[in-house]
């Protein structure tokens, strides 16, 4: 009987199992599944045009409504914050194509990229750090797009909101940090949220061209309606700047900081999506053009409206959903239906975002974690399901606090970032082994100690301690001036000490599978085998024709006339 149920228990585990390549080792199955491998050619589905729409979408949303508005509140003119925005995105989308042309090259996402840099094993660590971190950041972001769907519902049935004088819903979960109307309408965006997690990444394009239509029309629609109802552009785009001399420059550099690290979890999830791109080009002038454009116009839209509101509110008003909730305030059925139309594309911008930067993100780190029985679908539902219980309008109720621990929070990601662009630009040159990113051997040539990689490791804890002192001080602490200004270009400091770090221990130690020429190979994959053969070796990279992929041996790879790369692991 016990046998029974032991065999009826694991027919039903195996219905949970996720689908992975026959013949896999218990250790290669705890690294390999269907989401996790080289996306194949048919699934290579994403052009140029389709990164466009992505980032475009993805400009329009609420927090980069706003990015300009704390630089001006501290002093600088709108230019001066604008200039700052312009060259922040910048080198951002710069960062965004430098991580993105490997998952672009070679069809793999970033867990899978983070194995040749921190190890088999020791890509976990990263991995978990950024999961956990998107499955904030969704509760977050759909806490703010419940504030979108409240807004819809309360420009049809002005009832919909707080009871007071003058009406409204009672709360019928007092003591709980929020009130009845905020966690339904945080509800209903989470549960409509839900559908779009099922389609598979290659598909969700499809969700970012039609936000990129409609969404920035909306904003542009509110862009004249502010201006119009303002008579003009307002007070801000004729206010001064306040600050001059260095501490104008150091606010400046500040500002520009913010916008990079705005970005700091997109630039390595970046391969999460690349991976799709049809050709690696389309992955490059796609993403460095549209990024800083996308982003400044976005911008701009919300510098210009803000200033618009001071003439028609008497205050500037840097939360678009603040300013439309005004606007109901004053009636009249023409605003009400204005306000619908511009809720509704600032919802579907969040839900967009969402998906983008937190739950695809999230999915594929969870595929990582546990292969076996996750994959990108079940890890964004698990996302999902953490951004409700964590309770999100708890984290938001002491926003500054929760901004500077967020921004600080780049610092990790930078030092990440520095590590895997070190790791494949300036250390292998382009040079990767596919199929060894997904070998447990401890011969393998990103197996390293016990599976980690202690030279990835130590440059990562080296980006980390140069900010250390200066976090300190951005959390209150008494700290050394020379600390601030460190920690002031935080991303940078972080991402450059930890890629020197790495490249010097790196020439001092030699790591294998390197090559000393620029020698990209991932075009070779077409659908790659990584199953062992019964002598333990393993199948060629599942490319067409005869060509053998061997490791660098520091002396730099060479192609013979019948196109072999050949060389030996250290």
């Amino acid at each position: 009987m016990e046998k029974v149920k032991n065999i009826r228990a694991a027919r039903y585990a195996n219905k949970f199992v996720c689908e992975t390549e026959p013949g896999l080792t218990a250790t290669q199955l705890m690294l390999y599944n269907h989401d996790l491998k080289p996306v194949e050619p048919e699934r290579r589905q994403w052009g140029a045009w389709n990164f466009v729409g992505f980032w475009v979408a993805d400009s329009f949303n609420i927090n980069t409504w706003m990015i300009s508005s704390s630089a001006i509140v501290d002093g600088l003119s709108w230019w001066q914050s604008w200039i700052c925005v312009w060259l922040g995105y910048s080198i951002a989308g710069a960062f965004v194509c430098t991580t993105g042309r490997i998952g672009a090259t070679y069809h793999i996402s970033f867990p899978v990229v983070s194995r040749s840099s921190f190890g088999i094993w020791g890509a976990l660590w990263p991995v978990f750090n950024r999961a956990a971190m998107a499955c904030i950041w969704y509760g977050v972001q759909a806490w703010i797009g419940g504030t979108c769907v409240y807004l819809m519902i309360r420009s049809i049935w002005s009832n919909w909101r707080e009871q007071d004088e003058r009406g409204g819903i009672p709360n019928g979960i007092p003591n709980s940090g929020t009130n009845t109307v905020a966690f339904a309408s945080f509800l209903l965006f989470w549960a409509g949220s839900l559908p779009a997690i099922w389609f598979p990444v290659e598909k969700i394009r499809h969700l970012f061209t039609v936000k990129a239509y409609f969404v920035p029309t909306a904003g542009i629609a509110f862009f004249i309606w502010a201006i119009v109802r303002a008579k003009g552009l307002g007070p801000i785009v004729h206010q001064p700047g306040t600050k001059h001399g260095s501490e104008l420059g150091w606010l400046m550099v500040r500002s520009t900081m913010n916008s990079i690290a705005n970005f700091a979890a997109l630039i390595i999830n970046d391969p999460d999506f690349a991976r799709f791109a049809r050709k690696p080009r389309d992955a490059l002038w796609s993403q460095l053009i549209t990024i800083p454009l996308g982003f400044a116009v976005t911008c701009f839209i919300g510098i210009i409206v803000s200033s618009s509101s001071s003439v028609i509110f008497g205050q500037a008003i840097w939360n678009p959903l603040d300013l439309l909730s005004f606007f109901l305030d004053e009636g009249g059925s023409a605003q009400r239906f204005g306000v619908f139309i511009i809720a509704f594309a600032f919802t579907l911008a969040q839900l967009g975002t969402n998906i983008a930067a937190n739950s695809v993100s999230a999915g594929t780190d969870m595929t990582a974690l546990a292969p076996r029985f996750i994959n990108i679908r079940r890890g964004g539902y698990i996302c999902a399901l953490v951004g409700l219980v964590m309770c999100p309008w708890h984290l938001l109720k002491d926003t500054n606090s929760f901004t500077t621990y967020l921004s600080a929070y780049s610092v990790f990601l930078s030092s990440i970032a520095g590590v895997i662009v070190s790791d494949y630009y300036f250390v292998r040159r382009g040079y990767l082994e596919a199929k060894e990113l997904y070998s447990g051997k401890k011969t393998g040539p990103y197996y390293f100690t016990w599976g980690i990689h202690w030279r990835g490791y130590t440059a990562y804890i080296a980006g980390i301690l140069i900010n250390v002192v200066g976090f300190a001080g951005a959390v209150g602490r008494k700290v050394p001036i020379g600390a601030q200004r460190i920690y002031d270009l935080n991303y940078f400091c972080g991402f450059i000490i930890a890629a020197a770090v790495y490249w010097v221990l790196c020439k001092t130690s030699p790591v294998p599978a390197t090559s000393k020429t620029w020698l990209e190979v991932g075009d070779e994959i077409h659908d790659l085998s990584v199953a062992y053969h019964s002598d333990g070796s393993t199948d060629e990279m599942g490319i067409h024709g005869d060509e053998e992929m061997g490791a660098g041996n520091g002396k730099g790879l060479q192609r013979g006339s019948d196109e072999e790369v050949s060389a030996k692991h250290l």
